[in-house]
């Protein structure tokens, strides 16, 4: 169990078995990591698998890095310290490293797939459990044009066997290379092998939208379009484009990042109650989500660019690239008929965040005195923020104490933070990998999903409104205002959230 408190993790030490939280025990695995190299694996991928490794979570696990880098086994443990000591929330002992060290092997692409299939025999020995029971983990953290030739590696070095293939977004860039994409994996993999990830839903508050919504009879009954007026998923980034020039070019905000991710967050938010908390009936209701959501009006969206973004290397000087969106869509069902759902996410923004905001419908006003304050603020509010640190807010109007009906908006709130569980929360890619090695894909997205969203995307893809500049730092162009009028974004907030005593 993870310490989060401690200044160094308290991790089993080798050959022992504590208890993982009440799972099941994961099979021994050989993780290959094709992009080993890069900066998501150095960023995410990496400090997590430490992690898993060395905790009670996954302990029988070797980890086979491939790449186009012509590096050996010790100068990748060696960009690995380095990814470790940058950018893990988690300070390893020298033992503790030495002991990760020792699960990590390279493999360069230039090797082609019989040095690849070498690699992974060697590690899948090392692991000292019969064959039949090792299990191989394929991540593909590569740019989407890479990831058939990486399938196609695969397949020509014999490693479908007892696998289970993790995709990066975007899953195609439409409806025809979504489905040619798909009936490429499919030939070698089945659907139930493939994981595609949303690093969004793997966070602990995502999970919890499941939770508040399904077992509390305070929330499930007004969960509709009787009492809630509207939705805003909000995930704004300040980090720019990371040296991702060329992917971000032929892809940008809305294919990077609204199809992948908010939508799927949509899903949780807007889903029908599944006969159980497993990953095929949890499928299936997000997916009749996706049936149901309207295709995308060019006229409710707004498309940004951030200024200087053509100034970037690798960016074309006419790009008409979007690095923000806004849009307004709706959902064609029973229980969101008529609610607007406004999603915004864009790159060199003001703030970093991750928030859903659920907006209830306003009481009558009228027995209230003038200059009350009732409605001032704008109506209640459930708010949850899908950082690691999850936290969930309910905003609600309280009489001010002291003379006279004076009203102020209060909240009530609750963080992660704030329990005795903290030090068992995941962080999303930890939780998404520890899932996809359990064969969970209860947090992952389906083919059948993503050929749905491709295709209620069309018409915003055939006709793209014009991008509008903005400035870096702010939350976008002006003509988000308009889009949701007569309401308001709730980025920024008007408070505060409480911070841990």
């Amino acid at each position: 169990m993870v310490d989060y408190n401690a200044q160094t993790i308290a991790y089993p030490a080798p050959g022992s078995r504590p208890s993982r939280l009440g799972a099941e025990q994961v099979s021994p695995h050989v993780v290959v990591l094709f992009g080993a190299t890069g900066d998501l694996s150095r960023r995410k991928l990496l400090p997590g698998l430490a992690h898993l490794a060395l905790s009670a979570l996954t302990p029988d696990i070797e980890v086979v890095g491939t790449s186009l880098e012509d590096y050996d086994d010790e100068s990748f443990r060696a960009f690995a310290k380095s990814a470790l000591a940058e950018f893990s929330h988690r300070q390893l002992t020298t033992e503790q490293w030495d002991r990760f060290a020792k699960r990590l092997c390279y493999v360069p692409q230039s090797k082609g797939p019989a040095g690849l299939v070498k690699a992974v025999a060697d590690a899948e020995q090392s692991l000292g459990s019969p064959e039949e029971e090792v299990r191989r983990l394929h991540y593909l953290s590569v740019p989407p044009a890479a990831a058939t030739a990486v399938i196609s590696m695969l397949r020509d070095a014999n490693l479908v066997d007892r696998s289970r293939v993790v995709m990066e977004k975007p899953f195609g860039t439409d409806l025809a290379s979504a489905n040619q994409l798909n009936d490429f994996v499919h030939q070698p993999f089945d659907e139930r092998q493939m994981f595609r990830i949303d690093h969004v839903l793997g966070t602990e508050a995502g999970q919890n939208i499941l939770a508040f919504r399904f077992a509390n009879g305070l929330f499930e009954p007004i969960w509709n379009r009787n009492f809630i007026d509207h939705v805003q998923i909000d995930i704004p980034e300040t980090l720019g484009l990371d040296r991702r020039a060329g992917f971000y070019e032929s892809t940008g905000a809305y294919k990077d990042m609204v199809v992948s991710h908010l939508f799927q967050v949509l899903a949780f938010v807007a889903m029908e109650p599944p006969t159980a908390l497993e990953p095929r009936s949890i499928s299936e209701e997000k997916n009749k989500v996706f049936r149901s959501l309207l295709p995308v009006d060019p006229h409710d969206v707004v498309r940004g660019q951030y200024a200087g973004y053509r100034s970037e290397e690798g960016v074309a000087r006419d790009s008409d690239t979007e690095t923000f969106i806004a849009l307004k869509c709706g959902i064609d069902n029973w229980r969101w008929a008529g609610v607007p759902f406004y999603l915004r996410t864009g790159k060199r923004m003001a703030e970093g965040q991750r928030i859903i905001s659920i907006a209830f419908k306003e009481a009558p006003k009228t027995m209230f005195p003038p200059g009350s304050g009732v409605g001032s603020e704008g109506p209640d509010h459930l708010t949850f923020d899908l950082a690691d640190e999850s936290k969930v807010s309910l905003s609600f109007y309280g009489k001010r104490p002291g003379p006279g009906m004076k009203l102020d908006k209060l909240s009530m709130q609750f963080s992660t933070q704030e329990t005795d569980r903290v030090s068992d929360v995941l962080e999303a890619y930890e939780r998404l990998i520890l899932d996809a090695m359990r064969g969970d894909h209860t947090l992952f997205t389906t083919a059948e999903g993503i050929e749905s969203l491709w295709e209620r995307s069309t018409p915003l893809l055939e006709n793209p409104p014009p991008v509008r500049p903005y400035a870096q730092g702010t939350w976008g162009p002006n003509a988000i205002h308009q889009l949701i009028a007569p309401h308001a974004w709730r980025l920024p907030f008007e408070r505060t959230w409480r911070e841990k005593r």
